[in-house]
């Protein structure tokens, strides 16, 4: 038989069966592998059982609980399959309570149940304990490597007991979009609104870590690079961007009241941020507007925080809730909003001290946050979600159609990060061409 033929045959025995040393050796994973598949069995079909048996799961963390996917799918039917079987885990939520317990017992801190990526859909809206429609929402982002310490965490554990969104940091350190480019599509945005007539305003609402540092710790993923780029973030935002510059006012607001004005246990301001964000616009719509405004506290409520949910916890946050008479006698302050993934339309009657003109807030989770009191003070306004796809973007190009003013607001971490997708090129040309088609003269 010729050498070359020799070369190219196969051993007549199976690898496993060839010597250890051989070139060709590949041992049998048999055992292994049923035991694999026996867990994964498990693992896939628990969460039906138990349905079966009348358990239910619970969203104990804040996003809602991922559904069975599509066949239709594809392949994305086997990549989404561990999320769907994760979150039917009836028991998950005992289990993070022993972990949490176990880490506390023998390390004295808390389990580190918030490393990974983070959802980038941000927390969903919790729900008030009393009051209907009492906000709690907020975006985040996907986790971008880039820390010098080792890891992102979806919520930083600061000193006595406060919590800070750990998206805060890592939008400074690991933009999506740079600053530069996100304020030049925010002023493509606004020379397209101003030339059809219109009203423009833009507001960053800052992050708690901006206003309340001094209960951050030590040290945590991203504290470096993040305290570097803010300030600068923040010189382009209120001059390139031309931003409202609400930390004067919060600062202000929170010397006046005595205590700081963003809860230690939620990403959000409390209502002395939503009636600052309100008298800043009512002032750059309508200059004088505020003078007769007469605000006082009117009771308590309380909510669930939504930074503890992050941690696979809850956590209840007590906020005072304001008045708020723009005509100093007849209180316009109404409940809070609870979604604006689609458009709200709030109308009431004008009154001394209102802004009358039909205005846009194009906003997220701090509009929410706030609009017990932009109700108040605006008597014809729609909200809607900037980063919502439940509305369609002709939908959304339609409510910039149907305003005289149109706030854009949006939280400094987002505005930082450039998750923002009002600067998307397609965007700003549909606005561009609707109101150039429909000007307010």
């Amino acid at each position: 038989m010729p050498p070359e033929h020799h070369q190219q045959q196969l051993p007549a025995v199976h690898e496993a069966y060839l010597p250890r040393e051989h070139a060709l050796h590949r041992p049998r994973h048999g055992k292994r592998q049923m035991t694999a598949l026996v867990a994964a069995l498990l693992f896939f079909t628990t969460p039906t059982l138990l349905w079966v048996f009348g358990v239910r799961p619970g969203e104990i963390e804040n996003h809602k609980l991922a559904s069975f996917p599509s066949l239709a799918g594809g392949f994305n039917f086997f990549t989404d399959l561990p999320t769907w079987a994760t979150d039917q885990l009836s028991f998950r939520a005992g289990a993070i309570a022993a972990a949490d317990g176990i880490s506390r017992s023998l390390f004295g801190e808390d389990a580190p149940l918030d490393q990974g990526p983070a959802a980038n859909a941000g927390p969903i809206p919790a729900p008030p304990l009393q009051q209907p429609g009492a906000p709690n929402t907020g975006p985040t982002a996907p986790s971008v490597p880039g820390s010098n310490q080792a890891g992102y965490r979806k919520v930083v554990q600061g000193l006595d007991g406060w919590l800070y969104y750990g998206y805060d940091a890592e939008a400074k350190c690991t933009p999506t979009q740079d600053i530069d480019t996100t304020l030049k599509k925010v002023n493509e945005l606004r020379d397209a609104v101003e030339a059809s007539g219109r009203k423009f305003v833009f507001a960053v609402t800052p992050d708690k870590s901006t206003m309340v540092p001094q209960f951050l710790p030590g040290s945590y993923p991203g504290k470096e690079c993040s305290q570097a780029a803010a300030p600068n973030d923040w010189y382009k935002m209120t001059t390139v961007g031309r931003s409202l510059d609400l930390r004067p006012a919060l600062a202000a607001s929170a010397a006046h009241v005595g205590h700081p004005i963003y809860a230690p246990n939620d990403t959000h301001w409390r209502d002395e941020g939503g009636l600052v964000l309100t008298r800043a616009l009512a002032e750059a719509v309508q200059p004088g507007s505020t003078s007769s405004w007469m605000s006082a506290p009117d009771g308590q409520y309380d909510a669930v925080a939504d930074l503890p949910l992050l941690l696979g916890k809850s956590g209840v946050k007590t906020n005072t809730q304001y008045s708020l008479l723009p005509d100093g006698v007849n209180d316009r302050a109404t409940g809070f909003i609870g979604s604006i993934d689609q458009p709200v339309q709030r109308k009431s009657g004008p009154l001394d001290g209102t802004v009358n003109k039909p205005t846009l807030v194009y906003g997220d989770s701090f509009s929410l946050a706030s609009s017990r009191y932009l109700d108040a003070a605006f008597t014809n306004l729609t909200y809607l979600a900037y980063s919502t796809d439940k509305t369609t973007q002709a939908g959304a190009v339609d409510q910039f159609v149907n305003s005289q003013v149109v706030v854009l607001e949006a939280v400094e971490r987002n505005v930082a990060g450039g998750l923002v997708p009002f600067t998307d090129d397609g965007f700003i040309s549909a606005v561009k061409t609707a109101l150039a088609a429909h000007p307010v003269r």
